[in-house]
């Protein structure tokens, strides 16, 4: 067993994070909480703007709850941690891209955890299940979560039958943005990431917080709340510094230069 399950390497302003619990990468108490602790790090320090999560190894990317570590006594209903399980799920306030690279089998708790990040890469070896329902319990968060990212048919299959996908269906049903050969999918996560981290870190938060919130609201009030700057980081965008640059820049025919502020 790796002595830090939670491997992180900045890189400018992309913050990667690796999982690494050998031999297939599952997440117990101890490691929820670690994570939490990274993702809470990554959301409140202004030089990161982006995170790539990932596991270590060719096979896993993770296959969610530790079930050996619940045999020996973490109980399912335990504390993960701030930002629940895998630090990123319920971590409030994350107004920052996330990018997932699957680059293994991504079932249970491990697939929730791949959606709870705004883009999902995969490599063409990635598998997809929620096998849940053949152990007698219920995947919680991808019961909320995968009828709203994929056709509502298809989630159901996989809730109730617990039939695994490959990376091709999952791309077909919209589940990942992009699939590559396993050995370039880092690569092209951090192509993404470096394209994101260009980017005004300001918008990103608005577009963050408009898209979570308005989950439960209609689209008027979305609208009214919006036009209103009753957003925190709408407010925040409408009065800094970027706005300017973004209308200057354009004017004067040249790249913006973003400070986030």
């Amino acid at each position: 067993m790796s002595e830090n399950p939670v491997k992180t390497e900045a890189s400018g302003r992309i913050l990667e994070v690796t999982l690494d619990r050998p031999k297939a990468n599952a997440i117990d108490l101890k490691t929820s909480i670690a994570l939490g602790e990274v993702f809470r790090d990554f959301r409140d320090n202004p030089d990161y703007r982006v995170a790539i999560i990932t596991g270590a190894g060719e096979k896993f990317f993770c296959p969610g709850w530790d079930l050996k570590a619940a045999a020996d006594g973490d109980a399912v209903d335990g504390d993960y941690g701030v930002g629940g399980f895998g630090g990123l799920q319920e971590l409030r306030g994350l107004n920052k891209p996330v990018i997932a690279a699957v680059n293994g089998i991504c079932c249970g708790g491990g697939l929730e955890w791949a959606l709870s990040a705004d883009i999902i890469l995969a490599a063409d070896h990635a598998q997809f299940a929620l096998p849940e329902i053949r152990s007698g319990t219920v995947a919680d968060a991808a019961s909320v979560k995968l009828p709203k990212r994929i056709p509502y048919h298809i989630a159901m299959e996989m809730l109730f039958t617990g039939r695994w996908i490959d990376a091709v269906e999952a791309h077909r049903w919209g589940m990942v943005n992009h699939i590559y050969p396993a050995d370039q999918l880092l690569e092209k996560a951090h192509e993404m990431a470096a394209l994101l981290a260009s980017g005004p870190p300001l918008v990103y938060a608005a577009i963050k917080e408009i898209v979570r919130e308005a989950e439960a609201m209609t689209f008027q009030d979305a609208m009214n709340r919006i036009t209103k700057r009753q957003f925190a980081t709408v407010d925040a965008l409408y009065a800094s510094e970027d706005q300017l640059e973004g209308a200057r820049a354009f004017a004067e025919k040249r790249d913006p230069v973003w400070k986030g502020r």
